[in-house]
């Protein structure tokens, strides 16, 4: 098998498809894609419910924005992009607001009429309680941005379903701002380019494997050695880029590395609209949910039926090792760990680590992209002269 392959890449997802992409693309070297899913595409897989026919974000709501022309440009040799742009409204005390904090959420929150300097002025007083220089935890951290009100409606709870954990028990690093805008600008991103796949991902997604030289196998899990395409039988003979786990590479020798996972929940309603948006965060404790997506609102330009309508309910909690995992917790033991495993990989022979799961960073979609092309010129490219 290794003499068939120039390149084998474990995981599909956006950072792996680029590798493999580029290498058969411009440097004409045959590569082997594997994933353990009996899909391509990672969490960025979608498709179509078979209800309502609405292409459903399988893993989350997925939003694609980006500032880099180097990521933009590659992206849209695959895909075009719809005109969506993203506004996430917040539920709390039985009242709707928009995200991110901007000045019409701190005018309807204190029903006030105030202009930006006001507004500017009353957040600075209300945050001047504690002094940022002199933080102990997220919450202490919070409150010398913005205050404790706005802390208290929109972000303490909030925080606490996503981490489970109470915000005075997260160290403050985890927060290194709290974005509040002084116009009623709502937009969530502030990227030159923002948009959804035309098609949807899975079509993108699938374009990037769709090439001569690149052979997908789903199903296939590089830990299984009853299958000959396993990490036993592979490194050291053909390179590899891994975007797995990267202490599952290890088998956990330096420790399990802790991470945020997410459980879903769909239901199909039987109204033409259940929200009027895409996103609805929940910021109250009571509510057991982050969020809830209703996918017709992302391609308001495609037909949808009238009757019915598509709703995913987000949960957040700490990942089991089977589980999928999300977000990096990224505590001090992590990064201490992290740095154990970082030392091995170096030893490993034509191995290369990328993505979300094998750097243990929360990568955006363009960032894993970016981060793919910057491997391939700086790393594949020159290994493979």
């Amino acid at each position: 098998m290794t003499t068939d392959v120039d390149l084998v890449v474990v995981g599909s997802g956006f950072f792996g498809l680029t590798i493999a992409e580029r290498c058969a693309a411009e440097l004409g070297k045959r590569v082997l894609v594997i994933d353990r899913r009996d899909h391509i595409g990672g969490n960025a897989y979608s498709e179509a419910d078979p209800e309502t026919g609405i292409e459903v974000h399988r893993y989350g709501a997925h939003l694609f924005h980006t500032s880099n022309p180097t990521v933009w440009e590659y992206v849209n040799r695959f895909t075009a992009f719809t005109d969506y742009v993203h506004k996430v409204y917040t539920t709390h005390g039985g009242e709707v607001f928009p995200l991110p904090i901007n000045l019409g959420t701190i005018n309807q929150f204190f029903r006030s009429a105030h202009g930006p300097a006001a507004a500017r002025d009353l957040v600075a007083s209300q945050a001047s309680e504690v002094d940022s220089s002199n933080v102990a935890n997220l919450e202490e951290k919070a409150i010398s941005l913005i205050g404790r009100p706005l802390y208290e409606a929109f972000i303490r709870d909030y925080t606490a379903k996503q981490w489970q954990t109470s915000p005075s028990e997260l160290p403050a690093e985890i927060i290194s701002r709290l974005p509040v805008r002084y116009t009623y600008d709502n937009r969530y991103f502030n990227d030159a380019h923002e948009g959804l796949p035309v098609d949807g991902y899975t079509a993108w997604i699938e374009r990037m494997a769709d090439h001569p030289l690149i052979e997908v196998r789903l199903s296939t899990d590089f830990f299984d050695e009853s299958q000959p395409i396993n990490k036993t039988a592979l490194v050291g003979k053909v390179p590899i880029v891994y975007t797995g786990p990267v202490d599952r590479y290890f088998d956990y020798t330096r420790g399990e590395l802790a991470w945020r996972t997410l459980d879903f929940e769909r239901e199909v309603l039987p109204i033409g609209d259940y929200q009027g948006t895409s996103v609805m965060n929940y910021a109250d404790e009571e509510t057991p949910y982050t969020r809830i997506h209703e996918f017709r609102h992302f391609h308001p330009e495609r037909e949808h039926p009238a009757d019915k309508t598509i709703i995913m309910r987000e949960y957040s909690r700490f990942a089991e090792r089977e589980d999928e995992p999300y977000y990096p917790v990224n505590t001090p033991a992590d990064r201490e760990k992290l740095l154990a495993y970082r030392e091995l990989a170096k030893a490993e022979a034509a191995v290369y680590f990328g993505g979300r799961l094998g750097t243990y960073q929360y990568l955006d979609m363009h960032m894993a992209i970016g981060s793919a092309l910057s491997m391939f010129e700086n790393k594949l490219k020159p290994a493979f002269g």
